[in-house]
């Protein structure tokens, strides 16, 4: 079920370069049950700018109807968001899309692999398999070490492995290039990040089933403007759409 209406900031905070973490409440949190869904938020309480942001959902807490959100400043409307202080109040549509099938089998092993602003919504799910008993290596991709977040929540979750461009911390260079040096191949993957870096996910596991989950300018969220449809594999011209269909996709849908 889609809610529309104000919620709550209960904390907010930057995290990283530009990287900001909210905290919010309110009775839209009931709804939120998949993992990789996302909300579509506006930014302010006047009619500029139009449109609401998509952003990721990266934890819930059914208990206290909070659910945390975590967003990089890139643009005026994301600038306006992080101006926002607690107590303050929000306008959330949500939760929206299809997100991450928590595969429940103990003791698999599974990969988890984002980049940066893609690395919160693979926190929800991480916290799911991890107490479904399931396995788990992780790679976190970022350009700098300013631009790291959440590397010790992910580390109480699972064997995590932090990678940055520059080399300045963790490992240098691309979440694939680690990729490489594992022995072991996982039972399922899950990712999110930049096209490229899916496509380069996809390659280097072609044997091994996966779900991703894309980043895509969007304009209404709820499948009517057509702004978000990416091409897929069939070869008939067929496309999709990351807002509705989406986010997450099997691996092998996406072109």
């Amino acid at each position: 079920m889609i809610h529309t209406g104000k919620m709550d900031i209960v904390r907010h905070k930057e995290i990283a370069r530009d990287v900001f973490e909210m905290t919010v409440i309110g009775q839209h949190t009931t709804a939120m049950n998949q993992p990789g869904q996302f909300v579509h938020i506006k930014v302010s309480d006047h009619h500029e700018p139009l449109l609401r942001r998509p952003i990721s959902i990266c934890s819930i807490d059914q208990d206290t109807l909070e659910f945390t959100m975590i967003y990089r400043v890139d643009g005026r409307g994301t600038k306006l968001l992080s101006e926002k202080r607690p107590g303050d109040t929000i306008d959330v549509m949500g939760p929206l899309g299809n997100g991450f099938p928590v595969v429940a089998t103990p003791d698999i092993h599974a990969w988890l692999i984002g980049g940066g602003i893609g690395v919160p919504p693979l926190y929800e799910l991480a916290k799911r398999l991890s107490e479904s008993g399931v396995k788990l290596t992780i790679v976190l991709g970022f350009q700098s070490a300013d631009d790291v977040f959440y590397e010790e929540q992910f580390r109480e979750l699972g064997e995590t492995y932090v990678t940055t461009v520059d080399g300045s911390h963790g490992l240098g260079g691309f979440v694939t290039d680690q990729m490489a040096l594992f022995e072991q191949k996982p039972a399922i993957y899950y990712s999110c990040g930049p096209h490229a870096m899916l496509h380069a996910v996809e390659q280097a596991l072609p044997d091994v089933p996966g779900y991703l989950s894309y980043e895509q300018r969007m304009g209404c969220g709820i499948g009517a403007c057509f702004a978000c449809v990416c091409p897929t594999t069939t070869g008939n011209g067929d496309y999709v759409k990351v807002c509705l269909d989406g986010p997450v996709f099997p691996a092998g849908v996406i072109a």
